[in-house]
């Protein structure tokens, strides 16, 4: 298994310390924080794209392009990239770069985000919000595969034959699907035989196993290897040297971005009873000791047989010092542990 990191990048206020960070100084941190992870021998860090003042990148490829040449082995992700706004080509040009100047580490995460921030800004309408995201996504899977493409565009521009440059490193760039809980994103993803990252930040994850089933099912049904089937889990994640100090520590900046994003949705607070529960043996979150974090990542392994886990750490206004400590514990004492406990458990087919 792969295990990585993703981050959005949050800005914030920490709800009882009342300290806050300015975006510059939150890139900064970020990259500090890559390059950790990069030296600890994690295996992937991805970025999200947001418009929204609360977090501080709109553009990952700009990050992951200072990552590039700050790092040495790491796979360099968006996380997502919010594919239904951007251009396909564009998209494609600047992850070519970044694997340019990575000497062939940069993946796309292709999603149509969780946020809707980025459809008006660019003039893009909300009712074609699926139709945006299907007919890109082909587009960009086209580019990836030729270098000259052919293109008859409804939502899109039509492309004559021509090409698109730079070319990546690689010889195509891995191209995931991020999936929050829809069959169809699943379904897509199958058929087009590209892995897939299913986010689970609530409820259960045995909830989400039919997911992981249908996509595999469909894999295969496609006539895809199942040899080359790669699958992701993406949770809500923080580690301290105990299990009672890592509730303590992550819940403030955690519920208070969970109860502000759940009044613009229309839901409720998060209490701490709630929180407490979720980061239960059954729960989403990864919240706890190191063993905790172990324990429900191979728990999870059970349920999914997935290949890749990202762990989201710097959530809301948490400190710097804690996410760096957080990144710490999950490179040096819970990846190595999970990895030598999978090593001899095969992958479901």
């Amino acid at each position: 298994m792969e295990i990585g990191i993703c981050s959005f990048a949050d800005l914030g206020t920490h709800p009882i310390t009342g300290e806050s960070v300015s975006a510059q100084q939150r890139l900064k941190d970020l990259l500090e924080e890559i390059e950790l992870a990069d030296q600890l021998g994690l295996d992937v860090f991805a970025i999200g794209e947001h418009h929204r003042p609360d977090y501080a990148v709109s553009s990952p490829t700009t990050v992951l392009a200072a990552a590039a040449v700050k790092t040495k082995r790491i796979k360099l992700s968006s996380g997502v990239t919010v594919l239904s706004s951007e251009d396909p080509v564009r998209v494609y040009q600047q992850f070519a770069t970044v694997d340019l100047l990575s000497d062939g580490r940069a993946e796309i995460l292709a999603g149509r985000g969780s946020f809707i921030e980025s459809f008006p800004l660019f003039g893009y309408n909300l009712k074609d919000y699926d139709a945006l995201y299907a007919e890109k996504l082909e587009m960009l899977v086209r580019i990836n595969e030729e270098e000259k493409i052919r293109w008859e565009g409804k939502l899109t521009q039509t492309i004559p034959n021509r090409g698109v440059y730079p070319r990546a490193a690689q010889e195509r760039l891995p191209i995931w699907v991020a999936v929050g809980g829809t069959p169809e994103s699943v379904v897509r993803a199958a058929e087009y035989g590209l892995p897939m990252t299913l986010a689970i930040i609530g409820g259960q994850p045995a909830q989400f196993k039919p997911y992981a089933q249908l996509y595999r099912d469909r894999y295969v049904q496609a006539g895809h290897d199942p040899a080359k089937l790669q699958l992701a889990v993406n949770s809500h994640t923080y580690i301290a040297e105990n299990s009672q100090q890592a509730l303590d520590e992550f819940f403030p900046p955690y519920a208070d971005v969970m109860t502000r994003i759940g009044k613009e949705r229309g839901w409720p607070g998060l209490s701490r009873s709630q929180y407490d529960a979720s980061a239960g043996k059954q729960g989403a979150l990864l919240v706890g000791s190191p063993q905790q974090v172990i324990d429900k990542i191979l728990y999870e392994h059970e349920l999914f047989g997935h290949t890749r886990y990202l762990a989201q750490m710097s959530i809301g206004a948490l400190p710097h010092k804690l996410a760096m400590k957080s990144i710490e514990l999950l490179g040096t004492k819970v990846a190595p542990v999970v990895k030598k406990a999978l090593q001899s458990v095969p992958n479901p087919q």
